[in-house]
């Protein structure tokens, strides 16, 4: 299995220009009213889709209200990530930080309200 997580979106021109422009991603597929994108490291992929089309069933019409959905991102340097978005002026949520448990990470927000949480894991030892 593969698994492709899709947005409903009405902001696909936005989206698109983030994703690709901003973080980097690839384009996998496009047409007028759908985009697949794959991560730079073509490892995994993420869809948008536009609203309302008639020709898609009706779970995949209502666009996303903007709440209730994130998305994390593994890198192994963190900290060079940050501060190359950071030049990017991105609305970020969460500044770089490193949490108890082992995680360092920031976060920031696409054009449709969804967090991005880039993480480094790091095993805590015991």
């Amino acid at each position: 299995m593969k698994l492709n997580p899709g947005i409903v979106t009405s902001k696909l021109k936005e989206t698109k220009e983030f994703y690709v422009v901003k973080l980097g991603f690839q384009i996998v597929f496009e047409n007028d009213w759908y985009i697949l994108l794959s991560t730079p490291n073509g490892k995994h992929e993420i869809s948008f889709l536009l609203p309302n089309l008639p020709s898609q069933h009706s779970a995949f019409q209502k666009e996303y209200s903007g709440f209730g959905m994130y998305i994390t991102i593994e890198t192994e340097d963190v900290d060079s990530l940050y501060s190359e978005l950071k030049k990017k002026n991105l609305p970020f949520l969460l500044d770089l930080k490193e949490e108890e448990w082992g995680d360092r990470h920031f976060a920031i927000s696409d054009p449709n309200g969804i967090g991005i949480d880039f993480v480094k894991y790091t095993p805590v030892s015991a």
